[in-house]
């Protein structure tokens, strides 16, 4: 069974940088599934949950217009583990950041991590 993990939701200033990190278990086969990716939306009070970031195959990586050049992800030599960079933060950015594992067409959900940006 695949389990994500996210770590990292705080309270920080507009314009400061906060990290969040995801961790997948579960999951070492979907490493052999060409279309496999990891991926962080975030969903503000009274809105609908957006896409913000993705990554799979090496080289690959996708950005919502919303955070193109403010925003940055990565993922460690074993795969288990994603990390959303964010800078420049802005007071819109705040939502719940969830993680999703996308295996086999299959997409697993963490719980969500919050991130409060206040001006």
């Amino acid at each position: 069974q695949v389990q994500v993990a996210e770590t990292g939701g705080a309270s920080v200033q507009t314009g400061e940088s906060l990290r969040l990190s995801c961790v997948a278990s579960g999951w070492a086969d979907c490493k052999y599934d060409e279309g496999y990716e990891l991926e962080w939306y975030r969903q503000a009070p009274g809105k609908e949950r957006e896409f913000v970031s993705g990554i799979g195959r090496p080289g690959r990586t996708r950005y919502a217009d919303s955070v193109k050049g403010r925003f940055t992800i990565s993922q460690d030599k074993s795969k288990d583990t994603v990390s959303l960079e964010m800078s420049s933060l802005k007071p819109e950015d705040t939502a719940t950041y969830f993680c999703k594992a996308v295996c086999w067409s299959i997409g697993y959900w963490g719980q969500g991590t919050q991130v409060n940006v206040s001006s």
